[in-house]
């Protein structure tokens, strides 16, 4: 039986998929291997749905772990669900807001305003912006009728 140079091509390519599915499992294996290494008592983890948390217990048997969110609060996960151990950031933690030219800080809070020019829900009605210049005009047409 004599191949033709087509079914030799798609052999050899279906040959080099499967060497390569092998390879990404095993890839995929250990890496989940290192990542299951690194969970202990005491680390820092994040889950696949987002959470971060600190381990606090290991079930090896039930395959669960008891995560501590924020103080006081404790998740019972499945293990497979933590999917990174955290480090800690190389970063500076960022200092608190500047204010710039006077102006209040993000997420500060004013008691009271020092300028009511400066506030125009505090002069009244007087203050009000319309988008419209004709728009009374448009609303006498329309009581006219």
């Amino acid at each position: 039986m004599a191949f033709d140079p087509l079914t030799i091509v798609m052999l050899v390519v279906l040959a080099v998929l499967v060497i390569f599915m092998f390879r990404n499992s095993r890839k995929r294996q250990r890496e989940a291997q290192e990542l299951q290494s690194k969970v202990a008592v005491g680390a820092e983890v994040m889950t696949n749905f987002g959470v971060y948390g600190t381990v606090l217990e290991m079930d090896d048997e039930e395959n669960q772990v008891l995560l501590e969110t924020t103080p006081g609060t404790v998740l019972k996960v499945h293990r497979q669900t933590v999917t990174r151990v955290v480090t800690p950031s190389p970063l500076a933690p960022v200092d608190e807001p500047v204010a710039l030219d006077g102006e209040p800080a993000y997420g500060e809070r004013l008691d009271e305003p020092t300028d009511s020019s400066a506030s125009p829900l505090l002069d009244g009605p007087s203050t009000r912006i319309t988008d419209a210049p004709d728009s009374a005009a448009k609303s006498d047409k329309k009581g006219d009728e």
